[in-house]
């Protein structure tokens, strides 16, 4: 039973007559009159246990996107249904409005519209429905939480689609609009045509040219249908927070991105999602559902407290593919002893397959290594319109540290970095906007360089 703030206010009334007449008397006989209403009302309000629920919404949305659904009461009571609804989500599910008046005639059901903007990826739950039944004089209602389980799977935002148009056209150049009249490697033949003036006399095809007593030549374009292994790492070092976000989100645009690019140049991509154990994988992604597959499937990755087990990926990789493969391994290389394990295995995967390891730089790290003032922090003392690098007190002795210490951090990277090169594999690092753009880059350069 819950009560109204009407009933409050018919409450309060009490004092009234009780000050006027200095006695208690007709104070108390007047809240025993309004409880005896609100008594009432209870009794001619509406079961809410005889309220049935329906949702009508979409099982994915978009992280920071509005998605819509609706939400359908059925009263099977023999009372009209005066409701306040609230639907029990989580908060970052981002659903409104969070409380709903309705009116269900008995035997009839309504529809109520509902938004959802969640902020955060993963899966997110309604407990159920709260149903506050309201009796016709409005004192007091009947409350019932009933079960209506909803589940809706916040997929990432894929912020990095933006970069998706130019890298196509740069693609198209290198493999759909226009083909290479001379072969080269990592081209495959196209087609025949006749030949024009201009064309290289080495691209001739003499027995199509004796067969039809006309000059023909050959045009070749790069090889499609090649493999694409992402792995995304999943363990501890995924849960460093860079620009307010943690790296493995990083990882998952990076993922998207190169996703959606290979398999529109008619490359396969499988993903694997890995820790101290494959924790997700997805094979044979397409071009029309790239994208809903890997990020239904990365929606749900958490950065784990394991550490990565690299040397399970060479095997990941032989089990997806035997023949050689572009692999992008989506971490970060920070220093020697964090990424012994990547470092160790990158050799192994460098004899066979393409390699491409991330490396995402922290923008603040940089900024303190080189001495700029934090956004809210200000800085070095400023004399004549200049920044001055000299030690001033004990403040200016604890930047010198922070810098020092950001120099270290920064170093340590790229001596990582070195090593990982001299390995055979290409790094890619940047900030978390510049690192998935590269990462296609290096994509698009593989393939013009025939080393898928």
């Amino acid at each position: 039973m819950a009560v109204s703030g009407r009933f409050v206010a018919l409450l309060a009334v009490a004092i009234v007559p009780t000050v006027l007449l200095g006695s208690a008397r007709a104070g108390v006989a007047w809240v025993v009159v309004v409880v005896l209403a609100a008594g009432l009302d209870v009794l001619l309000a509406a079961d809410p246990r005889a309220v049935r629920i329906e949702r009508r919404m979409p099982h994915l949305a978009r992280r920071g996107s509005a998605t819509e659904g609706t939400l359908v009461l059925a009263n099977d009571g023999r009372r009209p249904l005066r409701a306040l609804v609230r639907d029990m989500w989580e908060p970052s599910a981002g659903h409104e409005p969070n409380r709903i008046r309705m009116t269900v005639p008995a035997g009839e059901r309504r529809v109520a519209r509902v938004r959802f903007t969640p902020f955060r990826r993963g899966r997110r739950a309604s407990t159920g429905v709260a149903v506050r039944s309201t009796g016709p004089l409005g004192l007091a209602a009947r409350q019932a939480v009933l079960a209506a389980p909803g589940e809706l799977v916040v997929t990432p935002p894929f912020r990095s689609r933006r970069h998706l148009p130019s890298r196509l056209a740069r693609l198209r150049e290198l493999d759909g609009e226009t083909t290479l009249q001379l072969r080269g490697h990592g081209t495959e033949f196209d087609s025949l045509r006749d030949y024009v003036r201009g064309d290289d006399v080495r691209s001739i095809d003499w027995r199509a040219t004796a067969r039809r007593q006309d000059l023909v030549v050959r045009t070749w374009r790069p090889e499609r249908d090649r493999r694409v292994v992402v792995v995304v790492d999943a363990g501890r070092a995924g849960a460093g927070r860079v620009e307010d976000e943690p790296r493995l989100d990083t990882a998952i645009e990076s993922a998207l991105l190169l996703g959606a690019l290979a398999t529109a140049a008619g490359d396969r991509v499988d993903l694997v999602v890995l820790d101290d154990t494959v924790r997700d994988r997805v094979h044979g992604a397409t071009r029309t559902d790239v994208v809903r597959r890997f990020g239904e499937r990365l929606a749900l990755a958490e950065p784990g407290l394991a550490a990565t087990d690299w040397s399970a990926v060479p095997g990941v990789v032989d089990q997806v593919t035997t023949s050689r493969a572009f692999v992008v391994l989506l971490s970060s290389l920070d220093s020697v002893g964090a990424s012994a394990d990547l470092l160790a295995v990158l050799p192994r995967l460098t004899r066979r397959h393409a390699v491409v390891v991330t490396s995402i730089a922290d923008p603040a790290v940089e900024r303190m290594a080189s001495g700029e003032p934090e956004p809210d922090h200000d800085g070095p003392e400023r004399r004549g319109g200049r920044v001055s690098r000299l030690p001033v007190g004990s403040g200016a002795e604890r930047d010198v540290y922070r810098r020092a210490a950001a120099e270290r951090t920064l170093l340590d990277a790229d001596g990582v970095g070195d090593v990982a090169r001299r390995a055979g594999a290409e790094v890619v690092r940047g900030d978390p906007t510049a690192v998935p753009p590269a990462v296609a880059d290096a994509y698009i350069r593989a393939k013009a360089g025939g080393r898928l």
